[in-house]
Order: C-alpha cells, then sequence, then structure tokens
C-alpha cells in the first residue's frame, strides 16, 4: 500500500462501541476493581489512550500534547519527530548484522552523553534525576516503601484498595491456603527461567503476600505482589504475577502459536528487549480460584521507571517521543524484517507526513472514545471510582 496512504482513517460502520468493549472485558475481571480501571482511564484522554505499534505510538503523542495543550503545529512538529526518529533508527539498523542488532542497546550513560550535545540543561538534568531514580527502584527500596516489621517478621502494608495484603481480603484459613496456592505457582514458573536463575529464585522463601492494582488497561485482571526473603531480613525479592489474557490482537489476526498467554508476553518480551528482567517468566495455575488461569511473573521494581507525562514541556514531549520512536524500531527491527521495513519507510518523509495526519485523525476518535465513557459514567451505564 502506499505510504501516502497512512494518512487515511475514519470509523467503519461495523466499528465496535467502546463501551461495549470495555464491558466485554470487565466479565473477566475482579468486579471490585473495575470501577478504578473506569476512573483511570476517564482522567483524560491521554489515560484512556493506549498502543501498541508505530502508527498508535504517534496517536499517542498527539493525544499527549493536546493534553498538554500544545499548539496544533507544535504537536505535528513532535509527533513528525517521533516518527522521524522511528525510521532513522531502522534505517541504521538494517545494514547490521543479526548479532549487532540482537546487542544494540542505548546505555543511561550514552544517553545522557548525546543529551548534552543536543538538549537544553534542564532536560539533562531531568533525565539524570530520572535514571537515578531508576538505579535506586529495586526491592530492597520496596521493602522499605511496600512492607513493615511486625513481631519480627516483615509484611506488606495494607494500603486499600491499591494494595491489600490477603491477610486483610479473607479470613485467616484461607489467607494461609492462599498463599501457600502462590507459592505452589511460584515454585512452578521457576521451569520457565533459565537453570541459574532457577537455583537463585530457590534461595528465598515466601513470607507474604498482597493483591495490587496496576496500570491503567490492566486493572482488574489478577495482579498479585509476593515478598519473599532470601540469606536475612536486608535480602528481600519482591515478585508481581500478572494474569495474562488474550491479546487484544487475536480477534484481528490468527492464534499465538504459544498457548499459554503468560509466555507469549514474555516470550514477546524477551523478543523485543535488549535487557529484560532475568526473572520474568510464565505459569498456568488453577490454585487461586479453582479456575485456570495464565500468569507471568517479574521482579516489582527492577531500575524500572516512566515519564510522567503531565510534568513535560513540548522540548521534552518531543524528546521523549524520539526515544520512544527510537526504542521501538530497536524492537521492530530484533522481531520482524528490518530490511524490508526499512525499504518500505523510504528515506523520505512521505511516511512521517501520513502517520502525523492520522496521529491527529485518531486523536479526534480517541476524544469521541473517551467521551462516550464519560456519558456512560455520567449516565450510570458503568461505575467508576476517580482519584485512586
Amino acid at each position: 500500500m502506499p505510504r501516502s496512504s497512512h494518512a487515511d482513517w475514519e470509523a467503519g460502520r461495523d466499528r465496535p462501541d467502546p463501551i461495549a468493549l470495555l464491558e466485554e472485558q470487565a466479565t473477566s475481571r475482579v468486579p471490585d476493581l473495575v470501577p478504578i480501571r473506569y476512573g483511570r482511564m476517564a482522567a483524560s484522554p491521554f489515560a484512556f489512550y493506549w498502543e501498541w505499534d508505530v502508527k498508535r505510538l504517534a496517536a499517542s503523542v498527539a493525544v499527549a500534547g493536546r493534553d498538554l495543550a500544545l499548539p496544533r503545529k507544535r504537536r505535528r512538529r513532535t509527533t513528525l519527530a517521533t516518527v522521524r526518529s522511528y525510521r532513522e533508527t531502522m534505517h541504521a539498523l538494517a545494514p547490521m548484522g543479526n548479532l549487532e542488532v540482537w546487542y544494540a542497546r542505548v546505555e543511561a550513560d550514552e544517553l545522557v552523553d548525546r543529551l548534552r550535545s543536543e538538549a537544553p540543561k534542564k532536560l539533562v538534568r531531568r533525565f539524570e534525576r530520572q535514571a537515578g531514580h531508576a538505579r535506586r527502584k529495586d526491592s530492597l527500596r520496596a521493602l522499605d516503601r511496600l512492607s513493615e516489621a511486625v513481631d519480627g517478621r516483615r509484611r506488606i502494608v495494607n494500603d486499600p484498595p491499591l494494595v491489600v495484603p490477603v491477610r486483610e481480603l479473607l479470613g485467616a484459613a484461607e489467607a494461609e491456603r492462599l498463599t501457600a496456592a502462590v507459592g505452589t505457582i511460584v515454585g512452578r514458573y521457576g521451569a520457565s527461567l533459565r537453570p541459574d536463575v532457577r537455583r537463585l529464585l530457590s534461595g528465598y522463601e515466601i513470607v507474604d503476600l498482597a493483591r495490587k492494582v496496576v496500570g491503567v488497561g490492566s486493572v482488574g485482571t489478577r495482579a498479585w505482589i509476593v515478598l519473599l526473603m532470601g540469606r536475612d531480613g536486608r535480602d528481600p525479592l519482591f515478585l508481581q504475577a500478572k494474569e495474562a489474557q488474550t491479546s487484544v490482537l487475536e480477534p484481528f489476526v490468527s492464534r499465538s502459536s504459544f498457548r499459554n498467554h503468560g509466555r507469549r508476553v514474555v516470550e514477546g518480551q524477551r523478543l523485543l528487549q535488549p535487557a529484560s528482567d532475568v526473572l520474568l517468566g510464565w505459569t498456568r495455575a488453577a490454585e487461586v480460584d479453582a479456575r485456570e488461569r495464565d500468569y507471568y511473573i517479574r521482579q516489582l521494581w527492577d531500575w524500572k521507571v516512566s515519564a510522567d507525562i503531565y510534568a513535560l514541556d513540548a522540548d521534552q514531549l518531543e524528546l521523549y517521543g524520539r526515544l520512544c520512536g527510537a526504542t521501538l524500531a530497536r524492537g521492530h527491527a530484533r522481531s520482524g524484517d528490518r530490511i524490508a521495513i526499512d525499504a518500505y519507510l523510504g528515506s523520505g518523509k512521505s511516511f512521517d507526513e501520513a502517520v502525523a495526519d492520522f496521529a491527529e485523525t485518531y486523536a479526534d476518535q480517541n476524544e469521541r472514545d473517551h467521551a462516550a465513557l464519560l456519558e456512560a459514567i455520567a449516565s450510570g451505564r458503568v461505575q467508576a471510582e476517580p482519584g485512586i
């Protein structure tokens, strides 16, 4: 298809009602958490939106620009920079050998050096602070932030409705049964790890368990945080077990070759990310509520950090968009045919311009979908808990 055709988009007559889609998703989620999901999605058109490919990445930049009240020309400049970064990074990766592409990554220090030559000092300082924050975000810090010592033992702090330990969710006997069940799940998930990492995991013992609300789109799916202790009271490991449901893409493409959706998520992350969590793995379990579910498990905090979009100015959003575009290109180069993708994108601005047009058009649709959610909340069709 011509590159210019990417600019065109309009809702088809058979496009599903967005609220009906949300209601359909809610049927498989924890009922008392669904209003929190709606409340978070209702906060703004940007909170409502999520993405998974280059065109929707560009649309997310346009949506974010609107939330930041950027003028249309400035939004377009930012969106173009995002798509151009994707295209130029793919062009740089296309002639590389397979191993070169597999190991291609950008270290934080390397990125800071690059920023010093092309970005304002305030932007460099902000990134350095964020990188420093990420490096400190590990299980030991989580121990101090999320747990307390009671009678000489560590336990997860009750912070409803976002973090609720099993002792608060259930009676003593049921809480003990569930903790044992999750222990079985954690032990079984070790089979998806490398043998050396499995040996590392075997040195830890589960001491507490809590339900945790995470993200926006995933709110309502089963998510647990597990506190394990190793050698002593300052040797913690926090794991997060998240339910993996059917991919949102499955109705439109063929089924995944992986029958375990947790494995689908993990294999995708391992393929796309040059440095993934060594404890990232998957399992299937029926012990929690007698219904078989797929889970993927990872460290809760492992030098992870995300940008606060609402704290960015126009220049910072543009830089963030460029970083996201380049990162997505590296993931696609690892997982797809980088030579074919580069050849299709070309060296000119046709693809950039077309996708930037699409981004603004879809941002309009996103605002209509968000307005539909607000109307559904106002009419009582769905219940929302804002501000959580």
